[in-house]
């Protein structure tokens, strides 16, 4: 962990290395942290307290939209904060929130200082739909507070714009869990009827569709699995329940989020970070919020002291490293501000969905997930390799140098109703291996991680990924590479891909079929600095010219400014078989790749390789044979 070097905006109080030995954070520092977000941001507030006009560009949906962003999501960490505190609130948030709420509700859709905008359908006025659930959990958390302290009339004013939630289309995601928010508080303060019921079964309905097994949903329709799992999926549905009490509920959906977590728990570097995978990733330490979740309600398989090592190492790790600026404010980002992390409805006050980390904070203070020594994150405690069918990811850590890496044969972000064809490259899922100490290198550079066939000089790109299996060390996939510029496709053009973990070791295997004359392939592997603690390397091991090149990536990534990616190329003749073995390590002194791994047997239809400690690994590519990988040794520890 780096030194503690947060924000003097923040003002968190001296690491306890004895209550917590790996990050110093307690649920004190948890308090002063939701407090220092609060301070630095409602400096930006409009006289009747009612927008957050925190600066910087505008998102697509204008500035008034994001004046409500800033008081919806500070409100939801002003509320698990005094929630959490037992309506103890020494700086007087509420105070603020129930002034905002009141004149914000007051005239909705004009446009003067105060009032917030109309929630309409996703597609013509959509973002406040997403902040109406924020505003809805605070004051369901808060309602002893604040919200019975409002007179009737202004209460009425605030459902009725709340109910433009339920009258609304959602975006076909997560967003259905937005009204299913607003019904609920509704009908916890006496206010439901057949309209909020409508919504909540709707959402509940298609929740069920969604989910895969494993503990893991698709964010909608198609295979969309990235963070929006945790701080989204289970937390709006399985938070109602048991705030609501739903004994019922709670038994249906807290088993999934305790399997979400057994494997999740793995996806948190040594250091502290997330994988850096899927969109809005300036949510950050959000990233924490299921893992707390768990442990809240008692649904996780993890140990209380590893939560609070997994949370607070997430929370730490972003403010030691620049997510908050010297007013003390989060920026547009990872680490610091970074425009390739952020998407287009993205606006100043977007990253503060972090607040939903803070929902720890709803553990009292003698709760075993503050009153536990804290351990040891699932990375420090051994090599692992764990395979997640569900959504089709190969998780791959290796304690030495804490470095936790997502193979990623199944997460695609394509509605069903889409086309593959592609304007660029998706660096945020289309890539084939994302970590905890590394980014995708940013559009228009050479994609790190990224197989690719070249067709009359233009490079493809992989949209839409079909799995094709998995076990405890492998998982495989295909798709249909589309290009950027000319023809999208080319009739019958196929790849085949596997991923063999072990160690800090990742065998790349693919097979290429329908390619046209003169085409190309690229293999790439990770993108890291030339001079920094984390290395890359690519080797050839089948159908690759011996040797491998590297491609600077000028813009490069959240981690770095300027990074270099290792490359193999060769053509593509007949049905193809290319195999390299990768690697991404921290370790300072590793074994060169040319002695791991070498190739015995290799046909258009399988390949079979021999490590250096004589177990073979044999994989083929004949859809009648599963599984499509065997290996003679015994697979890494799934769980440790």
């Amino acid at each position: 962990m780096s030194r503690h070097t947060t924000s003097p905006a923040w003002h968190l109080p001296p690491l306890d290395h004895d209550m917590s030995p790996h990050t110093g954070y307690t649920r004190a520092h948890w308090e002063a942290a939701a407090d220092g977000l609060l301070r630095a941001a409602w400096r930006w507030s409009t006289p009747g307290c009612a927008l957050l006009d925190l600066p910087g560009r505008p998102s697509v949906s204008g500035v008034r939209s994001d004046g409500l962003e800033g008081y919806a999501r500070t409100f939801l960490a002003a509320a698990f904060r005094v929630a959490g505190a037992g309506g103890d609130d020494p700086h007087g948030w509420l105070d603020r929130y129930a002034r905002g709420l009141a004149a914000g509700t007051a005239a909705p859709g004009r446009h003067d200082t105060e009032s917030w905008p109309l929630v309409l359908d996703h597609h013509i006025q959509g973002q406040p739909m997403v902040e109406s659930a924020s505003v809805a959990l605070g004051l369901r958390l808060t309602r002893p507070w604040l919200w019975d302290a409002l007179d009737e009339p202004a209460q009425d004013r605030a459902e009725a714009w709340l109910r433009g939630a339920l009258r609304h289309l959602p975006a076909p995601n997560n967003w259905y869990l937005f009204p299913y928010t607003v019904a609920a508080f509704l009908e916890s303060v006496g206010r439901g009827d057949e309209e909020t019921r409508r919504a909540r079964e709707r959402a509940r309905e298609l929740l069920e569709g969604w989910y895969v097994g494993g503990g893991w949903y698709s964010d909608g329709d198609g295979r969309a699995f990235d963070h929006y799992n945790g701080w989204a999926l289970h937390l709006y549905p399985v938070l109602e329940a048991h705030l609501a009490g739903d004994t019922a509920l709670l038994d249906h959906l807290g088993p999934r989020l305790g399997s979400h977590l057994e494997g999740y728990g793995h996806l948190f570097g040594g250091d502290g970070a997330p994988v850096h995978f899927g969109r809005s990733l300036t949510y950050r330490f959000a990233a924490g919020a299921s893992v707390a979740l768990g442990a809240l309600t008692g649904h996780t398989p993890l140990a209380p002291g590893v939560s609070r090592r997994l949370i607070s190492g997430a929370l730490r790790h972003f403010l030691d490293r620049g997510a908050v600026d010297d007013e003390g404010l989060l920026t547009l980002g990872w680490h610091g501000p970074h425009e390739p992390t952020v998407q287009r409805y993205s606006g100043p006050a977007s990253p503060y969905w972090a607040s939903k980390a803070f929902v720890a904070l709803l553990a009292p203070a003698d709760h075993a997930l503050w009153t536990a020594t804290e351990e040891r994150a699932p990375v420090e405690t051994a090599d692992h390799v764990l395979a997640l069918p569900g959504p089709g990811l190969l998780v791959q850590s290796t304690r030495a140098d804490g470095i936790v890496r997502l193979h990623n044969h199944g997460s695609d972000d394509v509605r069903p109703h889409e086309g593959e064809s592609a304007e660029q490259q998706d660096p945020l899922y289309g890539h084939q291996a994302y970590s905890t100490h590394t980014g995708p290198t940013a559009a228009g550079n050479i994609p790190d991680n990224h197989f690719a066939v070249e067709v009359a000089g233009v490079p493809s790109v992989r949209r839409r990924i079909h799995p094709l299996g998995s076990g405890p060390d492998w998982a495989a996939s295909w798709h249909r590479p589309v290009f950027t510029q000319g023809p999208p496709m080319v009739p019958g053009l196929r790849v085949e891909s596997v991923t063999v973990a072990r160690g800090r070791y990742e065998l790349r295997v693919h097979r290429v079929t329908g390619a046209p004359p003169g085409a190309r392939a690229t293999q790439t592997g990770w993108a890291t600095p030339p001079d920094g603690p984390v290395r890359s390397a690519l080797h050839s091991l089948h159908g690759w010219p011996a040797g491998e090149d590297e491609v600077r990536a000028p813009h490069g990534t959240a981690y770095a400014r300027s990074v270099h990616v290792p490359r193999l190329t060769a053509e593509v003749t007949g049905p193809a078989l290319f195999a390299a073995l990768a690697t991404l390590t921290a370790e300072p002194d590793p074994a060169p790749l040319s002695t791991v791994v070498r190739v015995v047997r290799a046909t258009s239809e399988s390949i079979e390789f021999r490590w250096s400690d004589g177990s073979r690994t044999r994989i083929g590519f004949n859809l009648a044979e599963y599984p499509l990988v065997s290996n003679s040794w015994r697979p890494v520890s799934r769980h440790g």
